[in-house]
């Protein structure tokens, strides 16, 4: 029998068990409402897709690409900076290219972490940001966070008693799951602090966009210093509602950039042309499409704790992602989060995520994903009432 050590690093993919209830009842013609994966389902704005359209009828655009990026998606990208957030980028030696945050994130992370190097990442969060270190071979270290913990006691704490001294931490906010929002005094502690300790520090952004209620999320990369010390993501993938479209990009430190450039030129030859293309019209055009896109999240927000703070299950409203993070009520709690998201499918017909699929702080909470329509949220809410 082979064995494949990187692999076997692996954990077990905890959402399966639910995705297994959830096909199984599908097959039986039951109507399950699957509020468990963020796989956007609003179509991409009109303008973008005919910008692709068009693209893809010319025949130079069907050769291969460049794995850095396109130059003029790469200058759109700095132009998009310096507006939104008063950053300066050189598009030629800290911006690139990438498909999605995601093959971006793990792939800069094989480039730059050798087999015992230590990271921190927080607990719970997104599973690439860990993984992606599994994968590499470092030694990943978790960070507790959550509404009564002191995030930087815990790095504190964590980096006094680490050796060897670590290496990089991998944030991310808007959060998920958590669904926590930070203000640029997080980001002038964080570069502060890994400044320090000589620390890489890797933010993923792919929520920058999608916040509610007045909060707009300032760049990592606006504290002076940030570019010493780490690099941004970005994904158009909720913003613009582009999930299948796969584009995203690094942006920041230019050693750092340059080693995801190095270890790209191995592995890929860059999106499909038309696809930057059309990605440049998404990031130089009007923005209107991204406001319609967050409206529609922040009432399906509301709709859903709406309804379940009417069957007695209370949550705070999140302020920014699309998702909504909740603890499981107390009747429950002593279920655990697997066992109490198969109690929703198979008595509720609800999929929702385990929290624990997030990492083991996120045992006890459920995450929801506002990927269905508010008819179907309400409907939702109904069959979660049945389970509670």
């Amino acid at each position: 029998m082979r064995t494949f050590p990187r692999i076997d690093r692996l954990p077990p993919y905890v959402f399966a068990t639910v995705d297994e209830l959830k096909t199984e009842a599908r097959r039986k013609s039951e109507d399950i409402i699957d509020l468990g994966m963020g796989n956007p389902d609003l179509p991409t704005p009109k303008h973008i897709v005919d910008k692709m359209i068009e693209a893809v009828q010319k025949s130079k655009n069907h050769r291969y690409s460049a794995s850095r990026g396109i130059t003029r998606l790469r200058y759109a990208i700095s132009d998009w900076y310096r507006v939104r957030f008063g950053v300066e980028i050189d598009p030629e030696e800290e911006a690139i290219v990438t498909i999605g945050a995601k093959e971006g994130i793990s792939h800069l992370v094989l480039a730059t972490i050798c087999p015992g190097d230590v990271v921190f990442a927080p607990d719970p969060t997104y599973p690439i940001h860990p993984y992606s270190v599994v994968i590499a071979g470092g030694d990943l270290r978790g960070i507790p966070i959550g509404p009564d913990r002191d995030f930087f006691e815990d790095l504190l704490t964590a980096t006094k008693q680490t050796w060897p001294r670590p290496k990089m931490l991998i944030i991310s906010y808007p959060h998920n799951p958590t669904t926590g929002v930070v203000d640029i005094g997080f980001f002038k502690k964080i570069v502060e602090f890994c400044k320090d300790h000589e620390m890489m520090v890797i933010h993923d952004s792919a929520y920058a966009d999608l916040t509610f209620d007045g909060y707009k999320p300032p760049s990592f990369l606006q504290v002076p210093g940030a570019k010493e010390i780490g690099v941004e993501f970005y994904s158009l993938t909720k913003s613009f509602s582009m999930p299948g479209w796969r584009v995203g990009f690094c942006v920041g430190n230019r050693e750092i950039v340059a080693a995801l450039r190095r270890i790209k030129s191995y592995l890929d030859y860059g999106i499909f042309q038309p696809i930057q293309i059309a990605a440049i019209i998404a990031l130089t055009g009007s923005y209107d499409c991204v406001s319609e896109i967050v409206e529609v999240y922040q009432q399906r927000r509301d709709t859903l704790i709406s309804g379940l703070e009417r069957i007695g299950w209370n949550i705070e409203k999140p302020k920014g992602t699309m998702f909504v993070w909740a603890k499981i009520p107390e009747g429950f709690s002593k279920m655990g989060s697997v066992e109490f998201s198969k109690l929703l499918v198979k008595e509720g017909r609800v999929a929702v995520s385990p929290g624990i699929g997030f990492g083991q702080y996120g045992e006890g909470y459920v995450r929801f994903a506002l990927v269905e329509n508010n008819h179907r949220i309400n409907q939702a809410v109904r069959g979660i009432k049945k389970v509670l």
